[in-house]
């Protein structure tokens, strides 16, 4: 059972084009809840009892946010006001909570921005299909088809066993939606400081343990103004 989790929310969400008065990336509000909100809720659904929350850009107003949170998880802010150590530093950092008591198995991690509209309890779903015997990491994956805001080319291809590769042609069907889980075993192998989850991903692939799990439901982009309309609009 995965109890622990990690909202990346240090970023500075620079595609947003937003000023200097707007409110960091996670605190965007699509339908009358800021992201944060909406993924702290769906975490407690599913029964996470450890979130993390890294903080960087704008933090004070990260801090503030959850400090209004009243669920029953227990939040942990990491700080990294210091250095912004990109995705995969941030996680290394905060290992210390996502796997206390050197244990092995895996938890989850979500970045800042994510969004969907879901036909099934997601998460719960994402949660139960981890097998650590097999896999070092588990990525939830949006099909291009069911996705609003984005016109990028796909991210990974998906095998009937499960496994998932980086794309090697032009497009690929599936987007990496945002969330996985991880073994921290894969941390042992990774540089300290500032280093992109995407070397993780590759390292599990490279061992054959990188596995995709397919969203139920309507993912949603929302890097840009357009594709927070968009996402405004669906829901």
């Amino acid at each position: 059972m995965i109890k622990t989790a990690m909202i990346l929310a240090a970023g500075k969400g620079t595609r947003m084009r937003a000023s200097a008065q707007d409110p960091p990336k996670p605190l965007t509000e699509i339908g009358g809840e800021s992201l944060l909100s909406r993924m702290l809720g769906r975490l407690e659904t599913a029964e996470i009892e450890t979130i993390v929350v890294n903080v960087h850009h704008k933090a004070e107003a990260i801090e503030a946010a959850l400090a209004q949170y009243s669920g029953q998880a227990q939040l942990v802010v990491s700080n990294e006001r210091d250095a912004l150590l990109e995705t995969g530093g941030g996680v290394k950092r905060a290992l210390a909570h996502l796997a206390p008591d050197g244990q092995t198995s895996g938890f989850l991690v979500a970045n800042g921005d994510v969004l969907w509209r879901e036909e099934s309890p997601v998460l719960e779903s994402f949660l139960a299909s981890f097998d650590p015997q097999k896999m070092d990491a588990l990525l939830l994956l949006a099909p291009r088809t069911q996705a609003t805001g984005y016109d990028g080319t796909g991210d990974y291809t998906l095998r009937p066993d499960g496994q998932v590769a980086r794309k090697t042609e032009r497009e690929a069907d599936y987007i990496f939606a945002g969330v996985q889980i991880l073994s921290p075993s894969l941390f042992a192998a990774m540089p300290e400081g500032a280093f992109s989850l995407n070397q993780i991903y590759d390292l599990a692939q490279s061992q054959g343990r990188l596995y995709g799990h397919v969203l139920d439901g309507l993912w949603m982009h929302v890097g840009t103004p357009e594709g927070r309309a968009e996402a405004e609009a669906a829901l």
